[in-house]
């Protein structure tokens, strides 16, 4: 039996974690509130509260025996609160076989829309990639000290059912925000966990994959796109120095990058089911 220890089994992890069979795999999560520790009970699988604060007991006796740890919490000031509370535990694991970490493509910083792979150095802009930056250094290292298999996996945009341009204009909130030139990198949760099923059977010979789908784009073409999907007149055009943004909001357009996932396709052997966010609107819309 497989064990899969996730810190933090939120939107992501989940989507890997309906991907494993219950006889296959045994499934442990954490989460920061009671609330997020009831939804993991209710789906089936072990629930344990991790604040990130303080260690929690239940998950040093479950990671003692944990054949694979997949990382999606945050950083904080103090750094990786998973390393700095659980990281002995870890080290100590006899089984375990493979970690995972959950990154962004917001350490490359700005690139002015020019193309990257994953020998890029890293340029982050804001505190909160710089400090993705150090926590994916740390693991490294913590892999190099221990002698663990670790890698890192650095996110595009995350959608799908529940978060997509669809979504949001159901609910009436997409906003066609138009900066020219500017694009986004995308991935559906779906291929995040295949991406991530195919490196914790032990595919790939690297340290780092960026997690994108093949075509960076402008937003405004997605929500455009989606609403042509539900027969919808798309959201009128907002020049992005008239929009209104929280502070984080307008961060994400200081950064303009198209980031290559050759890795992921070359290395890990995954073929996106949704290679565009044309295949992954459609099959939101279709409810599959």
């Amino acid at each position: 039996m497989k064990k899969l220890f996730c810190f933090g089994l939120g939107y992501s992890a989940e989507a890997l974690a309906r991907r494993l069979s219950p006889a296959e795999w045994q499934i442990t999560g954490t989460a920061r509130s009671d609330d997020g520790v009831e939804r993991i009970a209710a789906l089936g699988y072990g629930a344990i509260r991790f604040d990130g604060h303080s260690p929690a007991p239940e998950a040093t006796d479950a990671l003692a025996d944990a054949t694979h740890v997949l990382i999606s919490a945050s950083p904080d000031e103090l750094g990786d609160p998973v390393l700095r509370l659980h990281g002995g535990d870890l080290a100590n694991a006899a089984s375990l076989g493979w970690i995972g970490y959950l990154s962004t493509i917001g350490v490359y910083g700005n690139s002015d829309g020019q193309w990257i792979d994953e020998t890029a150095t890293p340029k982050p802009g804001v505190q909160r990639t710089k400090r993705r930056l150090e926590a994916e250094a740390d693991w490294l290292t913590f892999a190099e000290t221990h002698g663990k298999r670790v890698q890192v996996f650095r996110l595009g945009g995350i959608y799908g059912p529940g978060r997509s341009a669809i979504d949001d204009l159901r609910d009436g909130t997409a906003r066609r925000i138009v900066k020219p030139g500017q694009v986004f990198n995308r991935i559906h949760v779906d291929d995040i966990a295949t991406v991530l099923l195919a490196a914790a059977n032990g595919a790939g010979r690297h340290t780092i994959y960026n997690v994108t789908d093949d075509e960076p784009s402008p937003s405004q073409d997605v929500i455009a796109y989606a609403a042509d999907l539900m027969g919808l007149e798309p959201p009128p055009e907002i020049p992005f120095e008239q929009a209104e943004l929280t502070p984080m909001g307008r961060s994400f357009y200081a950064d303009n990058r198209r980031v290559s996932n050759r890795r992921l396709h070359d290395d890990l052997g995954v073929t996106l089911r949704f290679p565009t966010y044309r295949e992954g609107m459609a099959g939101i819309f279709a409810g599959t």
